[in-house]
């Protein structure tokens, strides 16, 4: 799954998805409404992939959030109606059962539900693991140098 395509703009609610490069700008399109915009230098633009978790010990990349709640939900979305504080810390814990309680706000809580939502929509989680082949080097014969 790679998510350094996948952007959270300031200031806008949901993901966006890097459609091109412009001279000044990026140019993005809505994962809900597919509407596109240009989101410039001076707009606040994180990567999902980029973004992590605080928590006890090691920050947590988002990455491996998305697959806990993946896993919690076998694979469906979570919280259909709006849920209460109480109920989103309760998952998020169950969820990051470390994750800083004092640096990780409600808010956060919600925006990341929500875009765990908004990805299984369109398609984008797949914790499917890629294993590469493993390359192994040829060996030629050494050539015998004689005089």
């Amino acid at each position: 799954m790679d998510l350094s395509k996948i952007l959270s703009v300031s200031g806008k609610s949901g993901l966006f998805k890097v459609v091109s490069q412009l001279k000044n700008a990026v140019l993005v399109e809505s994962l809900t409404d597919k509407k596109r915009f240009p989101a410039f230098a001076h707009d606040k633009i994180s990567s999902m992939e980029e973004i992590a978790v605080f928590t006890l010990g090691e920050d947590k990349p988002l990455k491996e959030i998305l697959k806990a709640i993946y896993e919690k939900q076998e694979g469906k979305a979570t919280f259909n109606a709006k849920p209460g504080d109480k109920e989103l810390k309760e998952f998020f814990l169950e969820v990051v059962p470390d994750y800083d309680q004092d640096r990780v706000y409600i808010s956060d809580i919600r925006k990341i539900i929500s875009w765990y939502n908004i990805l299984l929509e369109n398609g984008i989680l797949d914790f499917t693991e890629t294993t590469e082949p493993e390359v192994t080097k040829e060996e030629t014969p050494s050539e015998e140098i004689t005089e």
